[in-house]
């Protein structure tokens, strides 16, 4: 019968406080072979806290600097919290205040984090190697609270010699189940149970793992030039990428009029769950003043399409256009024709007030039509939010008796432009900012 697996973690003493230029090297190697302890073998894993590897490399700043620090850190706002910042930092980690850090430093000073975890961890494993003749792992480690958790626990920011994760997917559970979404953050297991014994103030940086050979790579394997950078996840995967407030603001600057589309299909549900967030516009008397006509069908756009061009068409020439002038303008149209997906959003009056004189008439239609341009918005920013393009165009305005026709809508549904719908064929230039202050009027 096997002997069960276990391993063992210890905390190594008497590593001084590290100063800028310090050899950590020397110092672990030192610490390692101090008496009563059993050294360093082959296979062993080495948990090493950032900031020593941050005080060695000189990256240590005046407290008055905190803020700018964090600001150079900074790649990205994720939230924000009053004066607290979850950002993305220049490594790729999200992260409080970009991983500077007023904790076990010199008081009036901040610690950065290292320059590049990953290539500090394989110095430390290469010159452990040319020092001690082992060949061990190396996972540096940082502090960080997680998402819908509590309290904060280590993770790797850096690796070298360590198989990183452990994919499993492919494989079956002991139950036969197919695995098809499981990798294992083994670095990230191991910098808690390094952290088990290092603490968080009792002044012991490193800690040795043993036991678990079988995560610590040799010298010139692929998963040995991995790094703890591999898992960082790409912005694509990712589904919490913001916090609420700022996804609401980055959906809002993402919602860009798009003219080209990929021919890929648009996934019906991302446009109902559009729809949806369309509807919570705000509206006058209590009424639900919009109606989103959903053209799914490549049948449907074109026979409605057609029939708008048509109706261009003939009221160009009644305005005494040329051909060649027809043309181009129908030419320019074609963004509703390029897109996969259509929507033709309505307005519709019922529950309006009705008024003897024509000015407060006048005033209720606008009321309705402020309450569909306030639902198209909502529509169009969250089809942003679902990595879908869009761009409103007003042509169905123009030719309302038209659209009712061919799409049979009842006579009430007024059509409010159209909707091209789909996967952008490139990304957005970037947009100029706008001063606000230009359309500001105080009293």
């Amino acid at each position: 019968m096997s002997a069960a697996p276990e391993y063992r973690v210890w905390a190594l003493p008497g590593i001084p406080e590290v100063r800028p230029g310090d050899d950590l090297v020397k110092l672990i190697a030192g610490a390692a072979l101090g008496e009563g302890l059993p050294g360093l073998a082959d296979g062993d894993v080495l948990v090493v806290t950032s900031k020593i590897l941050s005080k060695a490399e000189g990256r240590i700043l005046a407290a008055e600097d905190r803020e700018a620090a964090i600001d150079a850190e900074t790649v990205r706002l994720v939230a924000r919290r009053g004066t607290l910042r979850v950002v993305e930092n220049r490594l790729g980690l999200v992260m409080a205040a970009a991983g500077v850090d007023a904790s076990n430093t010199r008081a009036g000073t901040v610690l950065l984090l290292p320059e590049d975890p990953d290539a500090s961890a394989r110095r430390i494993r290469d010159g452990l190697r040319d020092t001690l003749r082992v060949d061990v792992g190396v996972v540096i480690t940082d502090t960080a609270g997680r998402p819908w958790r509590k309290g904060v626990t280590d993770f790797a920011i850096g690796a070298a010699g360590v198989r990183v994760a452990d994919d499993l997917r492919g494989g079956v559970d002991a139950y036969g189940n197919p695995l098809v979404a499981t990798v294992v953050a083994t670095v990230d297991e191991l910098a808690a149970a390094g952290d088990l014994v290092k603490g968080k103030a009792g002044g012991l940086p490193v800690a040795v793992v043993r036991g678990l050979p079988h995560v610590v790579t040799e010298a010139g394997e692929q998963a040995d030039e991995q790094g703890a950078r591999w898992l960082v996840r790409p912005a694509v995967d990712d589904m919490f990428r913001l916090g609420t407030s700022e996804a609401v603001k980055e959906a809002v600057s993402l919602r860009r009029t798009v003219r080209e589309f990929t021919d890929d299909p648009v996934d019906p549900g991302a446009v109902r769950r559009a729809v949806a967030a369309a509807v919570t516009a705000p509206a006058p008397h209590h009424t639900t003043p919009w109606r989103f006509v959903l053209l799914e069908t490549e049948a449907a756009r074109t026979e409605l399409l057609d029939a708008m061009r048509d109706a261009w068409i003939a009221d160009l020439r009644a305005d005494g256009r040329s051909e060649e002038s027809i043309a181009k303008r129908v030419r320019r149209g074609d963004v509703l024709r390029k897109a996969p997906y259509l929507v033709v959003p309505c307005l519709v009056m019922d529950g309006a007030h009705t008024y003897p004189d024509a000015r407060r008439s006048a005033a209720e239609r606008e009321m309705f039509v402020v309450a569909a341009g306030a639902a198209v918005q909502n529509f169009l920013v969250a089809l942003a939010g679902e990595r879908l393009g869009s761009a409103w165009v007003s042509s169905t305005m123009f030719c309302r008796s038209v659209v009712r026709k061919v799409l049979a809508l009842p006579e009430g549904w007024d059509p409010m432009g159209a909707i091209a719908v789909g996967r952008p064929a490139a990304p957005a230039p970037e947009r100029a900012p706008r001063d606000a202050s230009g359309f500001l009027v105080v009293r």
